[in-house]
C-alpha cells in the first residue's frame, strides 16, 4: 500500500496535531485550575475547642494560673464545699514559683492543664518555639505531680494555624473558653450590677 502525500495533506495533518495538543493543554490547565479552586474552597482555619455538645446539663469551669497564688486556698475551699472539680491551666513559670499550690490543686483532684511556659504572645512564635513552650510547661507540671498535661490553652486567647498545629505536635488538645469572666479587669459583682 502506498500513501500519497502532498503539501496540503501535510499542512492539514500538522493543523490537526496542533489543535489536539492545544485542546489537551487547555483541558489540563482547566483541570489544574479546578484543583486550585477546590483546594482554596476546602482550606479551613485551625480552631481550638470552645465547647462540646452534650445532652447532660454540664459546664466546664477553668482557671488560668499565671500571676499569683494568693487566692488558691480560698478557691480550693469553695470548690470542695460545693463538690466541684475544675481545670487549672497553669503557666510553667507559675508552676516553678508555686509548687506547693500545684501540689494542693492536684491533691484536691482538679485537672492540671497547660497555659504555656512563659505566657508569650504565641501567635508571634514559629511552630518549634510553640511546641517548646508547651512541652516545657508540661515537664514542669510532671516534675511536681508525676503527670504531664494534655490540654493546652494559648496565652491571651491568641491562636493561629501554627499554634493549633504545634499543640497537636506536642500531643495536646487546644482549648479556648466560651465565656470570659473578665476578672483580670478587676470587675466585681457590684461593678457588673452598676453597668446593667
Amino acid at each position: 500500500m502506498f500513501f500519497v502525500v502532498n503539501k496540503d495533506k501535510i499542512v492539514s495533518c500538522a493543523m490537526v496535531i496542533a489543535i489536539v495538543f492545544s485542546m489537551l493543554f487547555v483541558a489540563n490547565t482547566l483541570r489544574d485550575n479546578r484543583a486550585v479552586i477546590q483546594t482554596a474552597g476546602s482550606i479551613r482555619k485551625e480552631l481550638p475547642i470552645y465547647s462540646v455538645n452534650t445532652n447532660e446539663p454540664k459546664v466546664a469551669l477553668t482557671i488560668n494560673s499565671a500571676w499569683h497564688a494568693d487566692d488558691i486556698d480560698m478557691i480550693l475551699e469553695i470548690l470542695e464545699k460545693h463538690g466541684v472539680n475544675i481545670t487549672f491551666f497553669m503557666v510553667g513559670d507559675w508552676v516553678e514559683r508555686f509548687p506547693e499550690a500545684v501540689k494542693r490543686i492536684h491533691g484536691a483532684g482538679h485537672e492540671i492543664a497547660n497555659h504555656s511556659d512563659t505566657h508569650p504572645h504565641v501567635s508571634n512564635l514559629n511552630h518549634d518555639r510553640n511546641v517548646e513552650e508547651i512541652q516545657r510547661a508540661s515537664e514542669r507540671v510532671k516534675a511536681i505531680t508525676g503527670e504531664g498535661t494534655r490540654l493546652y490553652r494559648p496565652p491571651y486567647g491568641e491562636y493561629n494555624d501554627t499554634v493549633i498545629k504545634a499543640a497537636r505536635t506536642a500531643n495536646h488538645i487546644a482549648i479556648q473558653w466560651s465565656i470570659d469572666t473578665l476578672d483580670y479587669k478587676s470587675l466585681t459583682r457590684r461593678t457588673n450590677v452598676a453597668k446593667n
